[in-house]
Order: structure tokens, then C-alpha cells, then sequence
């Protein structure tokens, strides 16, 4: 399996084929579309297989010159930091696609299989990418489907969500474009500048201090856009409200870590000075983050939009861990982005469920569901317990080490005995806001109307075991899953922090 990378990023497109071929076939379209991500999903845990724990540098290496001329390669690889997203997203395609052939999607069924497919291959190339411009291919293509699934599938106010969430997101990537061409014109003479990333770490001790400066701002407002980061999430809840469930599971299990995984990837390897000079409005803005989504969630009356504002709340956690520069932050910040996938695309799973049985999404038109859906409560309330960080659940693990790494980050204006108990503040409005929405949509009197309504369907089921097994194992478990990204984050954490480079950039 020579090209096991390459066969992750073909397999969606390969799809395709028979996808135009039986498009007329509704039941065809089903199993081709559930097929495939299947297939998908088996080779990315083929992948994860091969992987050798322990190793700081990148696996499973493809290097092929795409446009040699410009220095522009094909080159794909895994490191710790990677390995483990590419399964996330794979079983997330899968569970999507598997929930939407169950009747949730009643028109163009075709086009919204193919729609999924190739966000899959933007979704996957993203985390397997090592040169900037192949990245900067993927980041945008994710944009297109995920546009024409809300667009199309969504709610009322679909074409207002969708125009929003490109404008946000364009502006962000056309800012990274502007840096990805200044880091090109800065990486050598004509006919040595190049943009793949282990060449581009060797070139940067050439990069001025405002260089870096000015191109980490390009980056992370792109990046901060995607997560997204206060005061740029406003996107955010536009577009998963209106979007289908699928679409929402996606859009927060995978496209948001696509912005966190840019500042490990590239940001904070390339620009160690711009590090620094930006470390102290990024530990600002995500501990305003943190609190911010929690408070905001805790007044909406809105499910689907209470989940929304709260992945504003966890994806501050990942920024946090990730700009307090150290191991332990560090790797919390990555076990973040993974439970964050399970659990919040759980979470919007089981909104989808209960809105297609009772067409309701307003808290308040809610209650006593408990009394009839004993499964989906019992299923619903962990997930809700795993958000908030219940320890033995995979959120507490994540959480803890982002603190943690907090506590000892001496890097900014306060200190980290300053900004770790206030972000620690969002972990206890997380369980106000998270239980006070259970209690009031799971308990209580039941609506005549609702009593009739069944309890979780097998496929609904097939659907949402596998994310629970993942909540619990994560939880309970989770020192493999350290152990896998440990090495390459200490590599990312040094290359970040090297006192070496940053001296010589600020001279």
C-alpha cells in the first residue's frame, strides 16, 4: 500500500462514477454513496494501523512534483497530529451519510451523495496535505459542497446562511492565499522558492520578525475564521441551524478543526516570532471564547443553535491549548479537536432525530421526551454529560489537559494563574447550560401529540453507537491516543518556541 494516502483522497472521487451512472436510482444511490465512505472509512483505519507510535515526523510519505517550475509538489503524509483526525472525518462522512439515506433528505438525492463525496475529499486532503498550496486546494474545495448542501438542504433562511458563511469563510482564505504568496516570494531565489512544509521550516530562519508578524496575522485570521474564534463566529450559528443534519454534523465534527489544525500545521512551526508577538491577544480571545459561547448558549431557545454556540465555547479550548506552547496544552488541545468530532456531531445527530419525529426545535415546545424515548434519552444524556467534561467521558480528558497546560503558562501579561481559572469558569457554565437544556427537553409533562412518536430506529442506532463507544473508550482510555500524538506536538511545541529563531527575527 505504497499509496495508501492517495487512495484515501481518490476513493470519494472514484465514487462519483457510479453515483452519475444510477443517479435516477434512488436505492443505488444509497448503497453506492453508503459504500464508498464505508470503504473510506476501512482504509483510513488501515492507515491509523500502520502508523508507528512514537515517531516525531511525518509517515506514509507521497512526494511527486506537480508544477516543478514554481516549486510546487504533490506531498502528502501523517504525522501524530493528523493521523488521528483523517479516521475522525472518515467515520463522521460515513455516519452522515448513513443518517441522510434514512428519508431525512427528500429531493436530489444524487446530487447531495456527490455533494458529501467530494466535501470528503477536500475534508481528508486538508489533513493529509504538507505543501501550502496543496493544502490551500483542499481548504477551498471543502467550501463549495458544504455551500451547496446548506443551500440547497437547508432550512427557510438557507440562502442568507450559506452567503454569510462563504463571505466569512472566502475573506479568510484570501487572506492565507496573500500569505501563502508572500512565504513562497520569502523562501529563496527564483528557482529554489518552494512551499513544501519541511523545506519551509528550514528556509524560515530567513523570515524577519515583520514578516512574521504580518503573515501569522494572514494565517490565523484565516484559521480563526474557520474555528471559529470571537469575533468571528458569527457565521457559525446561521449556518447549523439552517443546514441539514448531516451537514451539521460535518460542519462541527470536521470543518472547524480544520482551523486548529492550520495554527499546528503550519502557523506555528513557519512564524515563531509572529507567535509571540500575536501569543497574548490569542489567549484573550479564546478564553473570551470559552465564556462567551457558554453564556450565549445558556440564553437560546433554539436547540440546534445552543449546540452551535457551544462548539464556540469547546474550540476556544483547542486555541487555548494550543497557544499556551507546551505538551500538555498542546496535546489537549488535539484531544480536543477529536472529542469535540464525536461528541458535538453526536450531539446535532440527535437534535436531527428528534426534529424529524416531532418537527419541533424550540426548547420550549419540547418536554417529557423521557417518558417515551427511553433509548434516546439514556444515549442523549451522556453525550450532554461528555460535553460538559464529565470525567471517565472523553471530554473531561481534553479539558484537563488544556488547564493544565494553562496553569503552567508563564507566556502572558497575569500568567497562566490568571487565564486557567477563568477558562475553567466556561467548564462550570457548561454543565448550567448543557443540564438546564436536558432537564427542560427530556423531563417535565409530555405533549399529547408526542406520544405516539418511536423511540430510536436501528439505523438511527447504527448511527450513534459507534460515537458512543468512542466517548466512552476515549474517556476511560486514553493514554493510546496520547501516546500517538505526544511526539510530533513536542516537535510542533519546539519548533514554536525555538529562542534561536525568534532572536534573529527580531534583529
Amino acid at each position: 500500500m505504497t499509496h495508501l494516502l492517495t487512495l484515501l483522497i481518490v476513493i470519494p472521487l472514484a465514487g462519483l462514477v457510479p453515483l452519475v451512472i444510477f443517479r435516477r436510482d434512488d436505492r443505488a444511490v444509497k448503497q453506492v454513496a453508503i459504500t464508498t465512505t464505508a470503504v473510506e472509512l476501512a482504509l483510513s483505519l488501515w492507515m491509523l494501523a500502520q502508523f508507528h507510535i512514537g515517531e516525531a515526523d511525518f509517515q506514509l510519505v507521497e512526494r511527486i512534483d506537480w508544477l516543478p517550475s514554481l516549486g510546487i509538489r504533490y506531498f502528502v503524509g501523517v504525522d501524530g497530529i493528523s493521523v488521528l483526525l483523517v479516521p475522525m472525518t472518515t467515520l463522521l462522512t460515513f455516519i452522515s451519510v448513513l443518517y441522510s439515506s434514512g428519508g431525512a433528505i427528500k429531493m436530489r438525492l444524487a446530487e447531495y451523495m456527490t455533494a458529501f463525496l467530494l466535501l470528503e475529499v477536500g475534508m481528508v486532503g486538508v489533513f493529509l496535505a504538507l505543501d501550502l498550496f496543496l493544502f490551500y486546494v483542499f481548504f477551498e474545495l471543502m467550501l463549495v459542497p458544504m455551500y451547496l448542501i446548506i443551500g440547497i438542504w437547508g432550512g427557510p433562511r438557507r440562502i442568507y446562511s450559506t452567503l454569510k458563511f462563504v463571505l466569512f469563510t472566502l475573506a479568510g482564505s484570501l487572506l492565507m492565499l496573500v500569505g501563502i504568496v508572500a512565504v513562497y516570494l520569502a523562501s529563496g531565489d527564483a528557482g529554489s522558492r518552494t512551499l513544501s512544509l519541511p523545506e519551509l521550516i528550514e528556509a524560515r530562519g530567513s523570515f524577519s520578525a515583520d514578516f512574521q508578524f504580518w503573515v501569522f496575522l494572514a494565517f490565523g485570521l484565516a484559521f480563526a475564521i474557520k474555528l471559529p474564534m470571537v469575533p468571528f463566529h458569527t457565521w457559525l450559528p446561521d449556518a447549523h441551524v439552517e443546514a441539514p443534519t448531516a451537514g451539521s454534523i460535518v460542519l462541527a465534527g470536521v470543518l472547524l478543526k480544520a482551523g486548529g489544525y492550520g495554527f499546528l500545521r503550519f502557523a506555528l512551526p513557519l512564524f515563531p516570532f509572529g507567535v509571540q508577538a500575536w501569543l497574548p491577544a490569542m489567549i484573550l480571545l479564546s478564553v473570551v471564547a470559552i465564556l462567551y459561547g457558554a453564556v450565549v448558549s445558556a440564553v437560546q431557545k433554539d436547540l440546534k443553535k445552543l449546540v452551535a454556540y457551544s462548539s464556540v465555547a469547546h474550540m476556544g479550548f483547542v486555541t487555548l491549548g494550543i497557544f499556551v506552547l507546551n505538551q500538555q496544552g498542546g496535546v489537549g488541545a488535539v484531544l480536543q479537536m477529536l472529542n469535540h468530532g464525536f461528541v458535538t456531531g453526536a450531539l446535532f445527530l440527535f437534535v436531527g432525530i428528534q426534529y424529524e419525529k416531532t418537527h419541533r426545535r424550540m426548547i420550549a415546545d419540547l418536554g417529557g421526551l423521557a417518558n417515551i424515548w427511553p433509548v434516546y434519552t439514556t444515549l442523549f444524556g451522556v453525550f450532554v454529560l461528555a460535553s460538559l467534561g464529565l470525567p471517565g467521558l472523553n471530554g473531561f480528558v481534553g479539558e484537563f489537559l488544556v488547564l493544565l497546560g494553562t496553569f503552567r503558562f508563564p507566556g502572558v501579561p497575569l500568567g497562566g494563574l490568571f487565564w486557567g481559572p477563568l477558562a475553567a469558569i466556561g467548564v462550570i457554565l457548561a454543565a448550567v447550560y448543557l443540564l438546564w437544556m436536558f432537564q427542560r427537553v427530556m423531563y417535565g409533562p409530555i405533549r399529547e401529540s408526542y406520544r405516539l412518536l418511536p423511540d430510536m430506529t436501528r439505523l438511527e442506532l447504527a448511527c450513534a453507537i459507534p460515537l458512543l463507544v468512542l466517548t466512552v473508550v476515549l474517556g476511560v482510555v486514553p493514554q493510546p491516543f496520547i501516546a500517538i500524538i505526544e511526539p510530533s506536538l513536542d516537535r510542533v511545541v519546539r519548533l514554536a518556541t525555538d529562542p534561536g529563531l525568534i532572536l534573529m527575527a527580531a534583529r
